[in-house]
């Protein structure tokens, strides 16, 4: 099969893990700005020297830089773009588009692949990342083998899928649940995997409600090979070496042999690391019950057994080679003898020796010098091929054929070793924009026309957003807010698969016959396909704006606005240069997730029609949910963002709009909270939070 397999390393010991697997490539980070911070990590020194050692035998190197940055850590991420490029990375995984595009000038010969961190769930998604230019897309986990299939068919660049791992209750990327909690950002490598820890319905027992099982997808190779996949990705940087090493070892066998792993080696795969077994539900398109599972002690005892057996792939002497080379050898009577070789890389080497003396005895035979060029052994070459031209009756020492062929392995394993020779570019941020002066503006963004009233409208909002599905079903209510004059900028869904493309453009097509001329997109995917239907696209906080070379590629894209990422201290948007007016969440209840998996599902029953329920922590804090298409869920904070009592901090920022997100709230609560914003009135949540905007996350 000619899928690359690729392996995951947090340490130096994970990177031989995996080339000792039998790894096509190994992913790991890059200094502070990777996603797996957490983890032990590569020293440079650390990092050059694996570089070194994977180039030698023949395997990509792909460093993670897939975490969102500030503007003032930008300049220590573009060192690292500087260091990795000299050093010779075969790839940059980036989440953060102002990585990207810093990238792309500092190193232009330097490919780029999009992070799972980038929520690429469709074809649209694909296609804006290669206009940013990128290489290869890391799909997101969610996605069905028809959905992979699709893109692969249409994909003008590489597509990379996960098939073995963890797997993320949220889609990547658009989980906000562990600094909300805790300060500890998961878009900045210190997720604290909340969706581990127990909750709790309304009656029942605690429980791990968003655990889901680790993901094996080693029956489906096969599939995922002919459906146009390029590289299949082992999750597990936080992982020990010695589960590296046997997962690896695994899927090689799999991949090498065409047929999925024995019932042994699944068995291996379940001890060295599972949760309670594992899940192909997302790839099959059956998601459920049978998807969820936790860590149990069980699980953590049948791995110590299978450690020891594991550590014995990458620690056990001597290295299997794993690069061909070819030989050719010449000895004429009175001329020098030769030797070169060339690996298949195309790296040649040629030495000679003194010529050889006539035998007296047994002169050394074709097979004899075959045989002592052959002993490649304790290096990582494997002779394919070895010619042998020799003129009879020459006795040519056993000593003298190996220090030539020492020659040849020593000089093949110092080119392979070397760098390319990459383009060197320049990168500045460019002028600093002038800030917006003004007072900023209003937006009301509603879940239901329920929660609107004239008293609320009275305020004069300059935008109202609504769900796109909402704006649909209430078209008569949409029309009478915009003959009041109104500007209605439907909200469109978090996930939209390529499946679900068509009903959702029949949808769009209602809204411009109305008259809307506004849409917020929530995912790259988005801004590509709507570009040509003449809407004004605004960008919603999902599109993880954190600073401001991301607000310039954005607009490249086509966008006229964004929304500035609400994992932002306020002195951090201070430091953005607005190149398009922004808009900044200042109440409501943040969502932390967006599931693919219906949560509400697990208490026992799922109309996904209207309604809510709310799952509640050990400390008691209850998060609401709330159905989405699709049957997939919101996930909201418990506590509501209230910041109408700190407007003069908000005015500090310069944004050119406040969002106030009504979730839950009834038409009074909105009316009290829309006028504290106003000036008008002082009302305030019960459970409230400043959110992050001054304690700032890790």
């Amino acid at each position: 099969m000619s899928l690359e397999l690729m392996s995951p390393a947090g340490s130096y010991e994970g990177v031989v893990a995996a080339v000792r697997g039998g790894a096509d490539a190994v992913y790991f980070g890059g200094g502070d700005f990777n996603a797996r911070r957490g983890a032990k990590n590569l020293s440079d020194e650390e990092i050059a020297e694996a570089l070194r050692y994977c180039r030698l035998r023949g395997v990509k190197t792909y460093i993670t830089l897939n975490t969102l940055v500030t503007d003032r850590e930008l300049s220590r991420a573009a060192e690292m773009i500087k260091k990795l490029n000299a050093w010779g990375a075969d790839a940059l995984i980036v989440q953060d588009m102002g990585i990207a595009r810093a990238a792309r000038a500092l190193a232009p010969e330097l490919p780029l692949h999009a992070s799972t961190q980038m929520s690429v769930h469709n074809l649209g998604g694909v296609l804006a990342a290669q206009r940013l230019g990128f290489s290869r897309v890391v799909l997101a986990r969610e996605l069905s083998m028809e959905d992979i299939r699709f893109i692969c068919r249409k994909a003008p660049i590489e597509i990379e899928v996960f098939c073995h791992g963890a797997l993320c209750m949220c889609h990547s990327g658009q989980c906000y649940m562990s600094s909300a909690i805790g300060g500890r950002s998961g878009n900045r490598g210190m997720c604290a995997q909340p969706c581990r820890m127990v909750y709790s319905f309304l009656g029942s027992a605690p429980d791990q409600l968003l655990s889901l099982k680790d993901q094996s997808l080693a029956k489906h190779l096969n599939e995922l090979e002919d459906a146009g996949v390029t590289c299949v990705k082992i999750e597990g940087r936080m992982k020990r070496p010695e589960y590296t090493a046997l997962v690896t070892s695994i899927y090689r066998r799999a991949l090498e042999s065409g047929a999925p792993p024995s019932r042994n080696d699944m068995e291996k795969l379940q001890a060295v690391f599972s949760r309670s077994g594992f899940t192909d539900g997302y790839i099959t398109g059956k998601t459920g019950e049978h998807m969820f599972g936790a860590r149990r002690e069980e699980d953590v005892r049948a791995s110590r057994e299978t450690y020891r057996e594991a550590r014995q792939i990458y620690e056990s002497e001597p290295e299997e080679p794993r690069v061909a080379a070819d030989f050719f050898f010449s000895a004429r009577t009175g001329e020098n003898m030769a030797l070169s070789c060339m690996d298949e890389q195309g790296n040649t080497y040629s030495c000679t020796a003194p010529p050889a003396e006539r035998a007296v005895k047994a002169p050394t035979g074709r097979d004899d010098v075959r045989r002592i060029i052959g002993k490649t052994g304790g290096t990582v070459f494997y002779p394919r091929d070895i010619k042998v031209e020799l003129d009879e009756g020459l006795r040519i020492p056993a000593s003298a054929l190996s220090a030539m062929r020492r020659q040849c392995t020593d000089s093949l394993t110092a080119q392979r070793r070397q760098p390319p020779r990459r383009a060197v570019g320049s990168w500045q941020p460019g002028l600093q924009r002038l800030p917006y002066e003004g007072r900023p503006g209003l937006i009301f963004s509603f879940l239901s026309t329920e929660q609107i009233t004239d008293d609320i409208l009275a305020l004069a909002p300059e935008y109202i957003y609504l769900p796109l599905r909402e704006a649909a079903a209430k078209d008569a209510e949409i029309r009478r807010l915009m003959q009041k004059g109104f500007a209605v900028a439907p909200v469109m869904d978090r996930v939209i698969r390529d499946s679900e493309w068509a009903e959702t453009l029949e949808l769009l097509r209602g809204m411009r016959d109305m008259g809307i001329e506004s849409l917020v997109c929530t995912n790259l995917g988005q801004i590509f396909v709507l570009e040509s239907l003449g809407f004004d696209l605004r960008g919603d906080f999902g599109l993880n704006v954190f600073n401001s070379q991301t607000m310039r590629e954005l607009k490249t894209l086509g966008l006229t606005s964004c929304t500035v990422s609400p994992e932002l201290q306020l002195a951090q948007i201070r430091d953005l240069s607005q190149v398009m007016d922004c808009e900044l969440l200042a109440y409501g209840r943040l969502p932390l997730m967006i599931t693919e998996n219906c949560v509400i599902r697990r208490r026992g029953t799922c109309s996904c029609g209207t309604g809510t329920a709310a799952i509640t922590d050990r400390t008691g804090r209850s998060f609401p949910l709330m159905r989405e298409h699709g049957c997939r869920n919101t996930v909201y904070n418990s506590e509501k963002l209230y910041l109408a009592d700190k407007m003069e901090d908000l005015g500090a920022v310069h944004m050119r709009w406040l969002r106030l997100s009504f979730t839950t709230e009834n038409r009074q609560e909105c009316l009290s909270m829309a006028r504290a914003y106003a000036g008008k009135g002082t009302s305030r949540p019960e459970n409230m939070t400043r959110g992050l905007y001054y304690r700032g996350v890790q």
